[in-house]
């Protein structure tokens, strides 16, 4: 029966060209992994190089094999670092629910170091509303969420502030309201709003329905997109219409009582179901270090 060993000496052979250099990349004598090679060969019964010339050349079944070979030897490597994860108690998978108008590709960035450092982790996303959010992390089906946070005490989560974002209410160049220097709420209310909506029917609580023709949407890039098509007004996170708003194919309506926006906290829930191990322990202290400064996400850098 060939063994893992006889592979991987296969697999160097073919990736160093020779024996010798193989030899020397293993650190092992060029007779040890020409006889590795004769009894993978006699363990398969299959000719796996032709040593006609100086140069070994793999026969044809040899290079149907190889790539299985690698697969073989791959597998076997994942199988030892899942071991050793278990070992030293690593997550075997982290979850994390993100508020679907946060996710950015600068947040995103915070994630991808954890790939490399911790490689067997399988990591999950997922992108909803902030009252989704925050009951995956309440049942346990999330370890972290990432939400627009209000006033109230999370007593079967923990919690920390990230910052602040930015919410505008906006409008299509062509709306009436852009014609007003200063807009009231008796304003906003004699025309159509485009609000979030999560999907059990939930407002966000700075950004609900006040006029008497609503239409609903759980994805704030919906509401852009309504908003773009002269459907209506809406508040929407600032960092999400920067380029409509540059372009000028959306405005920034003066709202009296929120002139420059409305700011609203942003923060991450914790799950108290998870013992909290190293992966989600080094996207916690991530997240805590983590600076982002623009003109409408401000993330406190601690």
């Amino acid at each position: 029966m060939y063994s893992f060993e006889q592979l991987k000496v296969f697999i160097t052979v073919c990736e160093m060209g020779s024996f010798s250099a193989a030899a020397r990349k293993l650190k092992r004598a060029q007779s040890g992994v020409s006889q590795a090679i004769a009894n993978l060969e006699i363990s398969i019964n299959q000719e796996l190089f032709n040593r006609e010339k100086n140069t070994p050349v793999l026969t044809a079944n040899g290079k149907t094999l190889l790539p299985i070979a690698k697969s073989i030897i791959h597998q076997q490597r994942y199988f030892d670092q899942k071991l050793e994860s278990l070992s030293n108690k690593y997550e075997n998978e982290l979850v994390i629910a993100i508020d679907e108008s946060l996710v950015s590709s600068d947040l995103l960035n915070i994630f991808t170091p954890l790939s490399e450092q911790f490689p067997i982790t399988h990591i999950e996303i997922i992108s909803t509303s902030t009252f989704e959010v925050e009951e995956l992390v309440r049942t346990g089906k999330a370890q972290a969420g990432l939400i627009y946070a209000d006033s109230e005490l999370k007593v079967d989560m923990d919690f920390f502030l990230l910052g602040q974002a930015r919410f505008l209410t906006i409008c299509a160049p062509e709306h009436p309201l852009v014609a007003l220097n200063t807009v009231e709420d008796n304003d906003l209310k004699r025309y159509r709003q485009c609000v979030h909506r999560c999907i059990k029917q939930r407002e966000l609580w700075f950004s609900y329905a006040i006029s008497t023709k609503v239409w609903y949407a759980n994805t704030h890039k919906t509401l852009i997109d309504l908003v773009l098509q002269g459907t209506g007004w809406a508040s929407v996170p600032e960092q999400l219409i920067k380029q409509y708003l540059d372009q000028g194919s959306l405005i920034a309506l003066p709202v009296a009582h929120e002139y420059s926006g409305w700011l609203t906290p942003v923060g991450c829930l914790i799950s108290r179901s998870h013992p909290t191990g190293p992966v989600l322990t080094s996207l916690i202290e991530s997240l805590q270090e983590y600076h982002f400064s623009n003109d409408h996400w401000e993330i406190r850098n601690k």
